[in-house]
C-alpha cells in the first residue's frame, strides 16, 4: 500500500496527461482511507492501463480543492484531462470497477 504523496502536480499538468488517470485523494492519518485501501487495490489490480496518482489532500491544497473535493477517499477518473467520473469514499471494488469501465468507454 503506497502512501499518499504531499509533492502534487498542478492542474494544468494533471489536465494534460494523455489516456485515463485516477486521481486519489486522501491522507495518511486517514482512518477511512486506510480502510479503502483493500478494496482501492483491489479494484485497481489489473488496470495497467489506467495511470493512478496519489495525492495528501488537506485544507488549502491547491489540486484537491480544484475538484472540488470534500471527502476521503475521492477518486476522479480522468480521461485525455477531462474528469469522467468520480467515486467518493468507496466501500466496494466492483463500484469502482464500473467507475473505470464507464470512464474507458468515453469517447
Amino acid at each position: 500500500m503506497s502512501p499518499y504523496t504531499t509533492e502534487q502536480p498542478s492542474r494544468a499538468e494533471v489536465d494534460a496527461l494523455p489516456g485515463l488517470t485516477v486521481v486519489e485523494f486522501g491522507a495518511n492519518w486517514c482512518g477511512i482511507c486506510k480502510a479503502a485501501q483493500p478494496v482501492i487495490e483491489e479494484a485497481l489490480r489489473d488496470a495497467q492501463h489506467l495511470r493512478h496518482l496519489k495525492v495528501e489532500d488537506a485544507s488549502g491544497r491547491p489540486l484537491g480543492r480544484s475538484f472540488k473535493v470534500k471527502l476521503w477517499p475521492t477518486l476522479v477518473f480522468m480521461r485525455d484531462g477531462l474528469e469522467v467520473g468520480r467515486v467518493v469514499r468507496p466501500d466496494s471494488a466492483a463500484a469502482i470497477r464500473r467507475e473505470m469501465e464507464q470512464a474507458a468507454a468515453k469517447p
